[in-house]
C-alpha cells in the first residue's frame, strides 16, 4: 500500500466520524503493507475528551499486537495531530507519521507547535506531509460550513 492508499482508508474513518456528529479526523496504523487498526474521532459520541482518531487507533493497534510500542508503525492521519496526539504517537514510537491537512488552529507537527522533530524528546519519527491534504481540508469545510452558518443565524 502507497501513502495515498492508506491517506485514503484514514479518510474513510474520517468520514464515519462525521457519520456520528465528530469532526471528520481519521487515523490509520500500517506496518508491513497491513492495516493493524484505524480509528476516528469519537469525542462526541463517547463522551469522552481523549478519543482523537490517533488515540483511539493506537489503543485498538496495542490491543491487537498485545503491546504498547509501535515500532515499524505508520500512521496516517487526514488532519495534522494536536498536543495530545502528537505526544500519543511520539509515546508510543510511531516510526513515521504522515499527514493529510495542516492545522494552523492546533497543530503540534509544525503548524503552531513541532512536538515530533522535537530533539529534547526521546524519539523523533520521520514525518511526510500534505498527502491527499485537499482532500481532508474539503472533508472538515463541509463538515464546518453548515454549523457555521446556523451559528451566524445564516
Amino acid at each position: 500500500m502507497d501513502d495515498e492508499a492508506c491517506m485514503r482508508e484514514a479518510l474513510e474513518w474520517a468520514r464515519r466520524a462525521a457519520d456520528h456528529g465528530d469532526v471528520p479526523v481519521g487515523c490509520v496504523l500500517v506496518a508491513d503493507g497491513e492495516v493493524l487498526a484505524g480509528g476516528e474521532n469519537r469525542r462526541e459520541v463517547d463522551a469522552d475528551p481523549t478519543a482523537h482518531a490517533e488515540v483511539v487507533a493506537l489503543r485498538a493497534a496495542a490491543a491487537a499486537r498485545g503491546r504498547w510500542r509501535m515500532d515499524g508503525v505508520t500512521a496516517y492521519v487526514t488532519l495534522e495531530p494536536c498536543v495530545m496526539c502528537a505526544g500519543a504517537l511520539l509515546n508510543a514510537r510511531v516510526d513515521r507519521v504522515v499527514l493529510g491537512a495542516p492545522d494552523e488552529k492546533a497543530g503540534a507537527v509544525g503548524s503552531r507547535y513541532n512536538v515530533l522533530a522535537d530533539p529534547r524528546l526521546l524519539h523523533e519519527p520521520a514525518l511526510t506531509f500534505d498527502v491527499l491534504a485537499e482532500e481532508s481540508a474539503a472533508l472538515l469545510r463541509a463538515f464546518f460550513e453548515p454549523r457555521r452558518m446556523v451559528s451566524e443565524g445564516g
